[in-house]
């Protein structure tokens, strides 16, 4: 079992709802991958937490900025869908919705994985087309969700684990790219930009992406964070970025390892 059929089968291993040659791929495979167990243990937290809590009236506030929100994601998708289905999805969540940021988290990833479950249940049904590609969307939406919802906690590792998240979107809305080279050029703790390199990198071959990532070098004051752009660049072939090279060998306050990694670079472009 890869990590693939691990995402798909999570919601019915976590309710014990797989048979028993599943259940033991879907337990190796957990053994084996940090990453598929972080994921697991995640979600088993959230619904701990999240049986906690006491019900919350949303009010009339909270609800706009929840709207302003998923306008968000929804712009520029095409004409505003109209069925049945959607239309009780968002006030479903609108009812719920809770007030303090660390349970919109929670929630967000709740909705993900039962969104997760009720796809794998219709993938069975030939007529419901229609509905897997809705649910799939709502999949896709609340990734992105998470993601921009944790990059604005104050805990870096929070803001960290948005990063992470980022990397299960497969094509991400500009706003949440712009939200990520926003990281990339302000965050103030130094291993949060270094994650933000490494993020980027699923999304170099998109032109604002390239385009932020060399104009994000000129930014950095740490020498990790340097030295990652500075590899990433050579990685993508980025050719922009050979100007910003030559005045950073040019600088006599520059460290010695990052100039030596851009006069390196500089013929890697050249």
């Amino acid at each position: 079992m890869n990590c693939e059929q691990m995402h798909e089968r999570l919601p019915d291993y976590l309710v014990d709802d797989l048979d028993e040659s599943e259940r033991t791929q879907a337990h190796l495979h957990l053994s084996a991958c940090p990453r598929c167990r972080e994921t697991a243990d995640r979600f088993l937290e959230i619904w701990r937490k999240l049986e906690m809590l006491s019900a919350e009236e949303p009010g009339v506030a909270l609800r706009a900025r929840f709207d302003a929100m998923l306008e968000a994601y929804t712009q520029g998708l095409g004409e505003a869908r109209t069925d049945a289905l959607r239309q009780r999805f968002d006030r479903w969540i609108g009812g719920f919705w809770p007030r303090r940021p660390a349970y919109q988290v929670g929630l967000c990833s709740l909705f993900l994985l039962l969104g997760l479950a009720i796809g794998h249940i219709v993938k069975s049904r030939p007529s419901a087309n229609g509905e897997l590609a809705e649910l799939r969307q709502e999949v896709h939406n609340m990734y992105q969700l998470v993601t921009l919802s944790l990059l604005q906690q104050q805990s870096a590792s929070e803001r960290i684990r948005g990063l992470s998240w980022s990397q299960r979107v497969s094509q991400p809305d500009p706003q949440v790219l712009s939200a990520l080279l926003q990281v990339l050029d302000y965050d103030p703790n130094a291993n949060v930009r270094l994650a933000a390199v490494d993020a980027l990198q699923q999304f170099s071959d998109q032109s604002m992406v390239r385009q932020g990532l060399v104009q994000a070098l000129t930014r950095q004051s740490s020498p990790l964070v340097q030295i990652a752009l500075i590899d990433l660049l050579v990685q993508i072939q980025e050719k922009r970025s050979v100007d910003t090279f030559k005045r950073m060998i040019a600088d006599e306050n520059l460290n010695d390892a990052v100039k030596q990694r851009a006069e390196r670079a500089l013929k890697q472009l050249s």
